[in-house]
């Protein structure tokens, strides 16, 4: 029989309000309805706390390489404008000093004075503070480095023609002037032979011919240049030569000349004509004026008895010696 101490007390439930109970967890355990609000708002927070974070994070990302990609884009510009600029001040300043008639296509000339007058862009740096600003100064730096990598090769190529036009027409030039050099020194060969005062000359232009001949189709204008230049002095040598030939040879006839005048000179200076007639002998110089006449006596005359006219002496004073004397008739008187 059970007494009343082993009576177990019956406990009427006690009721829970219903919002106070949720549903059970899968382990079985129940929990309180305004707990899932609070995870999802917490959730929630952290959610957009992290999305700021990571936007944050990843606007700072992207701005650092737009600043990286805008300084690249930089420092390509500032390369390709400074390789420009040293052509343009330099080769190009050259180039540009050449004129029309230097150049054998005077189109080169031309083609390179309009690469002269291209404008180049303006820089502008990488001066945004956002990643957008500076993409779009990239897109422009990039633009800029072409232009300039861009106009460098086509000013490159305007200033090699002009460089190859002028050295083809010094070319042309040193083959023309060779070539008419050649024809007056083989000209000259041919007419100095036997008119120079010594041969050597004539050898060393025939010489210098021979190496004209063997250069005037090369493609070296110095090589080409100097060999006229030795063609110049060897035709000065024998221009030189044949002078001083007939400048001897022109002294030489003088002194002739001179020679035959003076002995013609002499000889008419000591002949003369002598005649005698009756008592009178007379001799006339026909270097000198006047005339000296000697007069003698016949046998039939006033004279020596017997005698005859004495023969006139030819020495001296024309028979005289130092006995004769001149009278107002123009005759001498022994």
């Amino acid at each position: 029989m059970m007494n009343e101490n082993d009576k177990t007390e019956i406990l009427e439930p006690v009721e829970t309000p219903a919002e106070n109970i949720t549903e059970p967890s899968k382990d079985g355990r129940k929990c309180p309805k305004w707990l899932p609000p609070l995870v999802a708002a917490v959730c929630a927070v952290i959610l957009v706390a992290a999305g700021i974070i990571g936007w944050n994070a990843y606007s700072g990302a992207k701005l650092a390489e737009a600043k990286e990609a805008c300084a690249t884009a930089a420092d390509t510009v500032r390369n390709n404008a400074n390789e420009y600029n040293a052509l343009l001040n330099g080769d190009a300043a050259d180039a540009a000093a050449v004129k029309a008639e230097q150049v054998k296509d005077s189109k080169t000339v031309e083609s390179l004075g309009k690469e002269l007058k291209a404008m180049a862009p303006e820089y502008e740096g990488c001066v945004a503070e956002n990643a957008q600003g500076l993409d779009a100064a990239t897109v422009k730096l990039n633009e800029q480095a072409d232009w300039y990598e861009t106009h460098e090769k086509s000013l490159s190529k305007a200033v090699r023609a002009v460089a190859e036009s002028k050295a083809a027409k010094r070319l042309d030039d040193a083959k023309t002037n060779l070539t008419a050099k050649l024809d007056e020194a083989s000209k000259l060969l041919a007419d100095s032979d036997g008119k120079v005062a010594d041969n050597a000359t004539r050898d060393a232009l025939s010489n210098a011919i021979d190496a004209a001949n063997g250069l005037k189709d090369g493609n070296d204008p110095a090589k080409i240049d100097g060999a006229r230049k030795t063609l110049e002095d060897a035709i000065n040598g024998v221009n030189a030569s044949v002078q001083a030939k007939t400048d001897a040879d022109a002294q030489a006839a003088a002194a002739a000349a001179a020679a035959a005048q003076a002995q013609a000179q002499a000889q008419s200076t000591y002949s003369g004509v002598s005649s005698y007639s009756g008592g009178a002998y007379r001799r006339t110089e026909g270097s000198t004026s006047g005339s000296n006449t000697y007069r003698g006596t016949t046998s039939g005359g006033s004279g020596p008895a017997g005698g005859s006219a004495p023969k006139p002496n030819l020495n001296g004073a024309y028979g005289c010696g130092n006995s004769c004397t001149g009278k107002d008739d123009g005759y001498y008187h022994h």
